[in-house]
């Protein structure tokens, strides 16, 4: 039993030092520390670590939140570009969709005249019939994964 008081104390030492604790955990820890010399060192140990990594120079470029923000800009505009670059191949995608949709009682007659006049059998013309609007999808795809393969190749991934 004692030792888990010992790895719980450990922990909200850790705890603490990062993200803070509750009220509860931190009464409970203060009085913990009060009974356990041990504990009562490895918390002081980490005070005095923190000090010490506190008083450490870190020597930051003046420009250097010039520059973070310039990188900052620079990503936003090149998403942005490249999430308004899709708006057109959806709008696109979606009046592909939609002519398909009314045309293709047109295209389907047109289709069985062609089989009518040329003795095409019914499944060829069914098969073509498929192709002839599998088509702008694949080339819409094709679209897509030639922009990822671009973008990818010119940021040097």
């Amino acid at each position: 039993m004692s030792e888990d008081l010992h790895a719980k104390a450990k922990k909200l030492l850790s705890q603490s030092a990062v993200e803070g604790l509750q009220p509860a955990e931190e009464r409970w820890l203060r009085s913990h520390l009060a009974e356990c010399t041990e504990c009562a060192r490895d918390a002081a140990a980490i005070q005095e670590g923190l000090r010490a990594l506190r008083t450490v120079p870190v020597l930051v470029p003046k420009d250097l939140a010039a520059r973070t923000q310039l990188r900052v800009r620079l990503r936003v505009q090149e998403l942005s570009t490249a999430t308004n670059g899709n708006y057109g191949l959806w709008l696109v995608a979606a009046a592909s969709w939609l002519l398909g949709v009314f045309s293709a009682p047109l295209v389907w007659k047109v289709f069985a005249w062609a089989g009518g006049n040329f003795g095409v059998p019914k499944l060829a013309l069914e098969m073509g019939f498929v192709i002839w609007w599998t088509v702008p999808a694949l080339v819409a795809v094709s679209v897509v994964l030639h922009r990822r393969v671009v973008g990818a190749g010119s940021k040097g991934i």
